[in-house]
């Protein structure tokens, strides 16, 4: 296997996504012909209608102005040859390149021509005017690249509006004034469509959607990267949109067409926007890639190709140029694993200065595990396939115990646990403050409404003056008297509103952030009870992750909140929009749905997407001021809801598998791991468990104790001490061993009264030498009995002794002989 170097950079191109190339397909742009009537016609008769209305100028003064710029500029078309206005245009080959000054080059023509009788400064301030009057009366038509990059001439629209389509013109001003934006977006969007007719001709009525799509692709080339990001705005073609001009299936909005939603792209440019350089290893990559493609949805696909492309090969390319092989050194493999298990964290301290800090990966083990599957992958299908995979069966370099999913599952379910415990209690701040500012907000709207231009207003002990304004804007703008911040009051309470909606949702149905966004009308469903006819309210949650539906009982709090939010979205007649959504998980386009989470941006109606309610959830939680135990800002995640509906849940009497069956969960030590473990909760749980196992027990063991009986307990612990210690007998039971204490096993010897076990010992042997002595054989045997009873206890007396004063050294065990490592044959 050889490496190959790699590719040249190449600039990205305006990839779309499939629906979106259908689209292109079905409504092409229109074709600019090489010649038309109004072109051909002769310089007499054009000079003819350029000084007739609607052509003519208003006052003297901008007539002289307008008919030496077309007299220049007709001067300078005549130099170049062709047989009409156009094919002349063309020949100046100044319609290349829209940055450059057309004008100069204008300029050097007709001085070196003899014609430039006027002073050069005032001919080129005239020169835009002259081309404009060509460019409306259809005598050209520049390309579309070319008139959105020139600085002359410039408001094209106006000159639409006199002279090509006063009506379509008109209508569309109309519509600005009617619409919810502004002049700063409403006047560019009218001018991209005056572009478009000047560079296609016709009306406005003649406007189609493969023009409004080709003018959003030339933007794109035109204008590269993220600068000037307003060049690309789609308001033009919701205006047109709105405005009835397009048929009925023409596509919902001009966002299908943006390289942000690209949609699904295939497996080779998965791989390829990383560039490996080992084209053997990047071929590989693919056909992995495509042959688990079929068993996974797309995401999990792009994330498997981000891992094992870039975080992997990618790396190991990046570490050790000229890899060309998944046999791993060892010192190579444990670098990469070394690399990817922590990653540099850059802060900056007050003094300004950046330090940086190692910290530990929380993807790592993630990152470990696709990479040893897909070694083990390769290593299963080289034995049913040795031809095509064999050749790449290598050592995994990553161990079973390299993965700790155990020690990482702990790790998250403490740290998740903790974000519950800490979240929890202030749940009930956050629900009345974003309730609050709910209220207040709608409160200044209606204040600001009612109020005069530069009249102030309180509202909720906030003062705001309305903004008097200089241009047109359908948005209310508010002052703030002490510092003039200009506030729109009427995002404040879209943003107020879509922030208390989401967060009430969340926290009563403990749903995924997905599942919100997916909500929509045709999710209130109701179910009638057979046996009595009841009506209860079920709220379906669409499949999301496990790709399963369940329905929801809909509380009359939850009721509430959903009626709300319809009320808010729905049409006059009573129906709610469809909107077309984004699947940014499968980037596919959803065909249109009535969702619930939606609202009017510009003039388009669009779902709100998941990464806009966790911006909205965390907006309204940093008005809030509510802080974490170290005095931090709290942040809420959409899913922390989720947790803490799992664990009140729980904490309040549902059973877990119900918990299951409600949060959709396949697995129910799944829906355990959401809910936190209280200490007190701990505490209650085992004294209840106390109380229960008593209640199951006889009654007659907890009965009160007589005072004879209660006396004879405690006189059986005083029967029980003796001369050399304790008797160790049970409660309730006599002696039988006829107090022959010195032989009894369960005598516990104290260590205070060694001495007299000592004399015992000595008695028993001077009395064993009188029975001798006399001969009392069978005394003597008894007595050797009791003395070897004494000599065991006086032995455990001692040894007792010798435990409480002597310390044993264990000594420090060396690595290689702790007890884990050691092999015992």
């Amino acid at each position: 296997m050889t490496t190959t170097a790699a590719s040249q950079q190449t600039p990205r191109t305006w990839q779309v996504s499939s629906e979106a190339q259908a689209l292109l397909e079905k409504f092409p742009p229109r074709l600019v012909p090489g010649a038309w009537p109004r072109t051909r016609e002769s310089r007499v008769v054009l000079e003819y209608r350029m000084a007739a209305a609607p052509f003519r100028g208003d006052d003297s003064q901008s007539r002289c102005h307008r008919n030496a710029s077309l007299q220049a500029v007709l001067d300078w078309l005549e130099l170049y040859p062709g047989q009409s206005w156009q094919q002349r245009w063309e020949a100046t080959a100044v319609g290349h390149d829209g940055r450059r000054d057309w004008r100069l080059q204008m300029l050097a023509d007709l001085a070196a021509a003899g014609l430039l009788d006027r002073h050069p400064g005032y001919v080129r301030k005239i020169l835009g005017t002259g081309l404009i009057q060509l460019i409306g009366g259809d005598y050209l038509r520049p390309s579309l690249g070319w008139l959105m990059a020139t600085t002359s001439p410039l408001r094209i629209a106006n000159e639409m509006a006199k002279v090509r389509d006063p009506e379509g013109i008109a209508e569309l001003r109309t519509a600005r004034l009617a619409g919810t934006v502004g002049d700063s977006t409403m006047i560019p969007a009218i001018e991209k469509i005056a572009l478009v007719m000047a560079a296609k001709g016709g009306l406005l009525r003649n406007v189609t959607i493969g023009d409004c799509l080709e003018l959003m692709r030339v933007s794109r080339e035109v204008f590269p990267g993220p600068t000037r990001s307003g060049r690309h705005s789609p308001v033009f073609y919701q205006l047109l949109h709105s405005t009835g001009l397009f048929p009925s299936d023409a596509p919902p909005t001009v966002r299908m067409f943006s390289p942000v939603f690209a949609g699904q792209v295939p497996v080779e440019q998965l791989v390829d926007r990383y560039q490996v350089a080992c084209r053997p290893v990047r071929d590989l990559l693919v056909d992995y890639l495509r042959e688990r493609q079929p068993a996974i949805d797309y995401g999990t696909l792009t994330s498997l190709a981000t891992t094992l492309v870039l975080w992997f090969w990618k790396d190991l390319e990046r570490h050790h140029p000229g890899i060309d092989s998944l046999r791993l050194s060892p010192e190579t493999a444990s670098a990469w694993k070394q690399r990817i298990r922590t990653r540099v964290v850059r802060s900056r301290r007050a003094d300004g200065e950046i330090t940086e800090t190692t910290v530990e990966r929380d993807t790592a083990t993630d990152a470990l595990t696709t990479v040893r599957s897909f070694y083990l992958d390769l290593a299963q299908w080289a034995l049913d396939d040795p031809a095509r995979w064999g050749p790449w069966a290598a050592p995994c370099p990553i161990r079973a115990t390299d993965i700790q999913h155990k020690k990482m599952n702990s790790r998250r379910k403490a740290r998740m646990d903790q974000r519950t415990r800490d979240r929890l209690p202030i749940l009930p701040a956050l629900m009345e403050a974003v309730d609050r500012e709910r209220k207040a907000a709608a409160g200044r709207l209606a204040a600001a409404r009612a109020a005069q231009p530069g009249e102030t207003f309180t509202v909720d002990g906030v003062t705001l003056r309305l903004a008097r304004l200089v241009r047109h804007s359908p948005r209310i703008w508010a002052e703030e008297p002490a510092t003039s911040r200009r506030r729109d009051l009427i995002r404040e309470e879209d943003n107020a509103f879509w922030a208390w909606a989401a967060v009430e949702v969340l926290r009563m149905t403990g749903i995924r952030v997905e599942e919100l966004s997916e909500l929509s009308h045709h999710s209130l469903v109701q179910y009638r009870t057979p046996a009595t006819g009841e009506l209860i309210p079920l709220l379906q949650i669409p499949p999301s992750k496990t790709d399963e539906e369940r329905l929801l009982v809909i509380s009359p709090e939850l009721a509430d909140v959903l009626s709300t939010i319809v009320c808010r979205i729905r049409n006059p007649d009573g129906s709610v929009p469809l909107v077309v959504a984004y699947d940014h998980h499968e980037k596919i386009w959803n065909p249109p749905i009535p969702l619930l989470f939606q609202r009017a941006i510009a003039l388009e109606i669009r779902p709100i997407p998941i990464s806009g309610i966790r911006v909205l959830v965390s907006d309204a939680l940093a008005r809030t001021g509510l802080t974490d135990v170290t005095g931090k800002p709290l942040d809420f995640s959409p899913h922390d809801f989720r947790r803490i509906f799992t664990t009140d849940a729980i904490m309040n009497g549902m059973p877990p598998h119900i918990a299951q069956l409600l949060l959709g969960h396949k697995d129910i030590n799944t829906t355990m791991g959401y809910k936190a473990v209280y200490p007190e909760e701990a505490i209650n749980g085992h004294r209840a468990f106390i109380a229960r196992r008593r209640g199951l027990r006889p009654s007659e063991e907890y009965r009160h104790p007589s005072d004879a009986e209660w006396d004879e307990f405690l006189g059986h612990f005083e029967r029980r001490r003796l001369a050399l210690g304790d008797c160790g007998r049970a409660y309730g039971t006599g002696c039988i061993h006829e107090h022959s204490c010195v032989r009894c096993p369960l005598l516990r010897v104290d260590p205070a009264q060694r001495q007299r076990l000592i004399d015992i010992r000595d008695n028993l042997t001077a009395r064993i030498a009188e029975a001798e002595r006399e001969g009392w054989l069978g005394e003597a045997d008894g007595l050797r009995v009791s003395l070897a009873a004494a000599k065991e206890k006086l032995a455990q007396a001692d040894a007792n002794l010798q435990r409480r004063v002597v310390a044993v050294e264990l000594g420090m065990p060396s690595f290689s002989n702790v007890a884990a490592r050691t092999v015992t044959s």
